[in-house]
Order: structure tokens, then C-alpha cells, then sequence
């Protein structure tokens, strides 16, 4: 395997832990162990730990922005929005990882706010900034619809990340195209 592929695992690994247990309850031995490397060698492709999560966190952005702009190719407006958000509860559904990942990443940047570290957070920032670049186009760059759409997109990730059932009633007032009733196995 090549340092790229490595990497690549490493990355997908890195989701899977982080996304369970977050940044500092998730130790890069538990990472290394998944991918099947040594910790050294795990050091030999990431300078540490902090390196290992943002690539991580942005590799779940890009995913994201990539889910978000295939789904409204050639469309936009209502066609885009309810395409971008079936789109998005279908990834959720079908790989939580993601959806937790996220979670933990907005975690981790208040958290190295707090300790004075302002790289990670403008690194997150930046990533989010292009995530809201890709729903903002095709919605007809109308801040309003935008605004919305990305609220309402922060909504699902809470109420899936609390569990609630797909029947719930909390779920009522969710664009039809974004609910996860029947995608969700609880």
C-alpha cells in the first residue's frame, strides 16, 4: 500500500474513532490499531493527532460539499433544495460516521477556542464556507433560502444525533425531502 493509500485509511479510520469518541476521547493508538500500522508510522504520515482529526473534519466537509453539489447539479431553487436535502438525510442514514464526525468537529473548534487556538477553527470556518458556497448557489444565492436550508440541515443533525425516532413529532415541521422516516434503523 502507498503513503497516499495509508493515508487514506488512516483518514477513514480516524472518522470512525473520532466520530465515536471525539477528539480527546480518542487516542491515536486506537486509530493506528484500526488501520493496522504502528503509532510511529501513523506519526511518519500526520505530525500528531491534531493533524489526524482535521483531516478528518475536512475530509467530512468535502464529502458534504461533494453530497450537496452532485445532488443539485443542473437544478435549482426547490428542485435543488429537496434534492440537496434527500441527498444529505440519505448519507446520514447510510453512514452516521459522517453525521458524527461533524458533530465532534464543531465540538473541537469551541473547544480550541476556548485553549486560544484559532488555526483549527479558521481551518473548520474555511471548510464550512465553501459548504455554504455550494448550497447558496443553486438555492438562487438568496441568503434567506440559504439561511434556512443550512438551519434547518443543523436541525436534522441534533435530532438524529439525539436519537429521535423517525415518527417523532419533532420531525413534523422538516422539509418532506429531509426526513428520515424509513431511512433511519433505531
Amino acid at each position: 500500500m502507498s503513503a497516499d493509500e495509508r493515508r487514506e485509511s488512516v483518514i477513514r479510520a480516524a472518522t470512525a474513532e473520532f466520530a465515536r469518541g471525539g477528539y480527546y476521547g480518542t487516542s491515536t493508538e486506537a486509530i493506528a490499531k484500526r488501520v493496522g500500522v504502528s503509532q510511529p508510522y501513523l506519526f511518519r504520515l500526520f505530525p500528531g493527532k491534531k493533524a489526524i482529526f482535521l483531516a478528518a473534519a475536512e475530509r467530512c466537509i468535502e464529502d458534504t460539499i461533494r453530497t450537496f453539489g452532485e445532488a443539485a447539479e443542473g437544478l435549482e431553487g426547490e428542485e435543488a433544495l429537496h434534492a440537496m436535502a434527500d441527498a444529505y438525510t440519505r448519507v446520514i442514514a447510510e453512514q452516521p460516521e459522517r453525521l458524527m464526525m461533524q458533530m465532534q468537529t464543531y465540538l473541537a473548534v469551541a473547544a480550541a477556542e476556548q485553549e486560544g487556538d484559532h488555526e483549527f477553527g479558521e481551518a473548520v470556518r474555511a471548510g464550512w464556507m465553501r459548504l455554504w458556497d455550494t448550497v447558496h448557489l443553486p438555492l438562487g444565492a438568496d441568503i434567506g433560502e440559504t439561511t434556512t436550508f443550512m438551519a434547518y440541515g443543523m436541525l436534522i443533525n441534533c435530532l438524529v444525533a439525539m436519537g429521535f425516532p423517525p415518527e417523532h413529532r419533532v420531525w413534523e415541521g422538516v422539509y418532506e425531502s429531509a426526513r428520515t422516516k424509513g431511512r433511519l434503523e433505531h
